[in-house]
């Protein structure tokens, strides 16, 4: 397995503790501590514009309705993620790499072309969406602002030799501004918060609107990452050393933990993104708004208040930001664990930002401005409609005893897995058939 630079080599405490109480409690919380990071590096994706772009015109659209649609599909990522921490802490493979060793060749070129579309296009979101912030911060115009997204290829290449939880300090910074940014806002808003509650009520009725699947099925590809099963199944193995059951048994505990912690945070950003634009334009007759500059437009004369769309763009451009860092290594381990291929990363940072530059600049002159929530949609369309390539070979691999042993996937987990994987499928199926 190929190292994460400056990750560090954390291990598994041995035995019990024989000092005081108050000696076991700290040991216990540093071993915690160790354990921590990844979860966050996942939540990144979980909250990038393309969440912005689904959650706003969802929320303007329908109001707090679909707010159940993010629930149940970050319980779902929560279930798969940690059904790919427990491939990686247990196999001790990552996704990418265990389906090299498991299928034939021509399986793994399909999945691979599958899991790098999946990269390009949450790229895609990400270009877009600090391009929109730029412009709507700076007023510089938006094809500007898609070339200087160029500049984060520079920074992630020049962050390259920092360690790892120096790294994780700088995403827990950004999801902290995200965050600070919403509860702000929502203060600002004052929503109903009865309605949002009931909005988490699933409510299946409203999905017979094909505009609100069509939303629902981008709302969980916002939300369901790809490629971050691949990710998070590296992720984890730098985080342990032992192999015996009592060892896995904490790694595995503690590990979930994190992402639970870590995806929650999540789902409270993508939720407040919704609840915002139901309380600021669904609450007020302005239930057209799909685009995220008409939403940071609108904000100021609505709320009152100036302070509003600051926060807003200043949450996007940070949102837009903090899934650069997980989107290089991604694509990393994607491409040495299908094909065995390492190159560089500044390499490999430069053809992911190419790829998505090209898509996201043809776009925004060929639909203009207003095109953008367009393109953000639709790439996580996109995005739903790889998942399912992910999730299959994943739960195939964790409901292998040869594999897992005693760890695989017992039949709660695997009946709550290959549900989701259906309901997927299905969604997918209607897309494109519909």
């Amino acid at each position: 397995m190929s190292e994460i630079p400056g990750a560090p080599p954390t291990t598994l405490s041995q035995g019990s503790s024989t000092g005081p109480s108050s000696a076991g409690g700290a040991q216990r919380w540093q071993e915690a501590l160790r354990f921590t990071g990844p979860g966050l590096l996942i939540s990144v994706g979980y909250m990038d514009p393309g969440n912005w772009a689904t959650g706003i015109e969802a929320g303007s659209r329908y109001g707090a309705s679909l707010l159940f649609v993010v629930g149940l599909t970050s319980l779902a990522a929560m279930l798969l993620q940690s059904l790919a921490l427990r491939l990686g802490i247990v196999a001790r493979m990552d996704l990418a790499r265990a389906c090299r060793r498991r299928y034939g060749s021509t399986a793994n070129h399909v999945l691979w072309i599958l899991a790098e579309i999946s990269i390009i296009a949450c790229d895609v979101a990400e270009v877009l969406g600090t391009a929109l912030a730029l412009h709507l911060l700076l007023g510089v115009s938006l094809t500007t602002g898609v070339a200087l997204t160029a500049v984060d290829t520079f920074v992630v290449l020049g962050l390259r030799a920092w360690g790892f939880r120096q790294i994780e300090a700088i995403i827990l910074a950004l999801v902290l501004t995200i965050g600070a940014c919403f509860l702000v806002e929502l203060v600002l808003v004052h929503p109903d918060w009865r309605a949002a509650a009931q909005g988490l009520t699933p409510r299946p009725d409203v999905l017979r609107d094909p505009q609100a699947l069509y939303l629902a099925i981008g709302i969980l590809g916002a939300t369901v990452m790809p490629h971050n099963l691949y990710l998070h199944s590296f992720l984890v193995q730098s985080r342990l050393s032992g192999d015996s059951p009592g060892e896995l048994k904490r790694a595995l505990r503690l590990s979930t933990a994190d992402t639970i912690f870590s995806l929650a945070i999540a789902f409270l950003v993508n939720a407040a993104i919704l609840i915002l634009a139901a309380s600021a334009f669904h609450d007020t007759g302005h239930r057209e708004v799909a685009q995220i500059q008409d939403a940071y437009h609108l904000l100021e004369p609505i709320v009152g208040t100036s302070l509003a769309p600051l926060l807003f763009g200043v949450a996007l451009l940070a949102a837009g930001q903090s899934s650069t860092f997980t989107g290089t290594i991604a694509g990393q381990v994607i491409l040495e664990g299908f094909l065995d291929l390492k190159i560089a990363r500044w390499q490999r940072r430069l053809i992911t930002r190419g790829l998505a530059l090209l898509p996201a600049l043809g776009g925004v002159i060929w639909l203009g401005d207003q095109g953008v929530g367009t393109l953000l949609v639709a790439s996580q369309v996109v995005l739903s409609l790889q998942l399912p390539f992910a999730i299959w070979p994943l739960l195939r691999l964790t409901g292998d005893r040869t594999l897992m042993g005693s760890f695989a996937n017992g039949p709660w987990l695997a009946g709550a897995g290959w549900s989701i994987f259906t309901v997927v499928a299905v969604a997918n199926l209607w897309l494109l058939l519909g």
